[in-house]
């Protein structure tokens, strides 16, 4: 009896799983022949470990009946951390810079639909149909767009379907969507500030005069500060040389102190310098930038030292620095107690040896996530390894 119990949970778990999406394994070659002997599509869910909205699509959408039914009888899925492995390649390819990003690829590997973020299950479908359809996919869109196509919905469409990963194409999109629009409503407005991401971008002068409109929804100074992140985004991208991975600092502080002072500017340079530090896994000269930028934290926000503090709990070995870490967590608790920071307190303390202020805020964290309806499996996954 005990067997056959066991039999019979390990087959509705078999039945549970094989509802969703089935995802091939192989190298990235393979997959490609098999779609094109099968003549499918390969849709790729391109995702990071560390991203949030990837784990809700994990949990949520991918394992639907409806998503897995249509997912698994239409395309070749594969899921690839676009951080390791073949990865990382492919996401230079195919130009993947957020997370989660969705892709379909033909069997000789062009890419002809994309999306990304969190979708819902009917979207996520439908998605999946334009992906089929030739006059739906990206690439026949684009070509719409380049015969004049001026149609407002569709240019909105295929805006949001580029911004996060062509840029300057979506800009020339949103260009001629605002050229015939007079009055602008929040909606366009939005669209415009995601899309305005250069001083240099066309979008930057409609931003400038279309100010009146956008003051009807956005106070002053916030429209104040998204010129300024504006100004600072195109400095940058011109100080930092990638290819190097050097920054050039005479020209950063010249051209940013035409709109910032001396000491802010410098501020904001070491802060942009630790940032590109983690990025590109410099974690020795991330770990001391940002000793020096947060001596005094007492004026950082309770999200921004928790982000901080788990960074260094991800990264950073030395016991020194992770004390450090342990005061920011510990401050941020202190402003704002919630399920994310008293975990991130939690593995700290565990990552130092303390067992036994690990276990309290372990439970702790527990006890906020049942409150508050978020997932605490790798919280309990501390707790029982302590």
């Amino acid at each position: 009896m005990k067997k056959l119990a066991i039999l019979s949970s390990l087959f509705i778990a078999a039945i549970a799983w094989a509802q969703g999406i089935k995802f091939e394994e192989g190298n990235f070659a393979s997959i490609l022949a098999k779609a094109k002997k099968e003549n499918k599509l390969v849709f790729i869910d391109a995702y990071a470990s560390w991203c949030g909205p990837c784990k809700l699509m994990v949990k949520n959408i991918f394992p639907l009946k409806t998503v897995g039914d249509y997912y698994n009888t239409h395309f070749i899925n594969v899921k690839i951390d676009m951080e390791k492995g073949e990865g990382i390649e492919i996401a230079k390819k195919y130009n993947v810079k957020a997370f989660p990003t969705y892709l379909f690829i033909d069997g000789n590997g062009e890419s002809v639909h994309r999306t990304l973020g969190y979708v819902e299950e009917n979207e996520f479908i439908q998605f999946a149909k334009d992906a089929e359809d030739p006059n739906k996919r990206l690439a026949s869109l684009k070509v719409q767009f380049e015969k004049g196509e001026k149609n407002p919905e569709f240019l909105k469409n295929l805006a949001g379907l580029t911004m996060y990963n062509d840029a300057d194409f979506a800009g020339k999109v949103m260009n001629r969507y605002f050229e015939q629009k007079k009055d602008l409503d929040q909606e366009d407005i939005q669209m415009l500030l995601a899309g305005t991401q250069s001083t240099e971008s066309p979008l930057y002068k409609i931003f400038q005069q279309k100010k009146t409109d956008i003051l009807k929804f956005f106070p002053e100074d916030k429209y104040a500060k998204f010129d300024k992140n504006v100004k600072l985004n195109t400095v940058a991208k011109k100080a930092y040389n990638s290819d190097t991975k050097t920054w050039n600092d005479g020209y950063f502080m010249t051209e940013t102190q035409t709109f910032l002072g001396k000491e802010e500017a410098e501020k904001i340079l070491k802060r942009m310098k630790a940032n590109r530090a983690l990025k590109n896994k410099d974690i020795s000269t991330y770990e001391k930038l940002i000793l020096e930028i947060y001596q005094d934290y007492s004026a950082a926000s309770s999200e921004e030292l928790n982000s901080l503090a788990w960074n260094f709990f991800e990264n950073v070995n030395s016991k020194t620095s992770l004390e450090k870490a342990v005061a920011w967590a510990q401050e941020s608790v202190k402003k704002d107690q919630n399920f994310a920071n008293t975990d991130t307190l939690a593995n700290l303390y565990n990552k130092i040896g303390d067992k036994k202020n690990a276990k309290m805020w372990a439970e702790k964290s527990i006890e906020l996530a049942k409150t508050s309806g978020q997932d605490s499996s790798d919280t309990e996954k501390l707790l029982k390894s302590l």
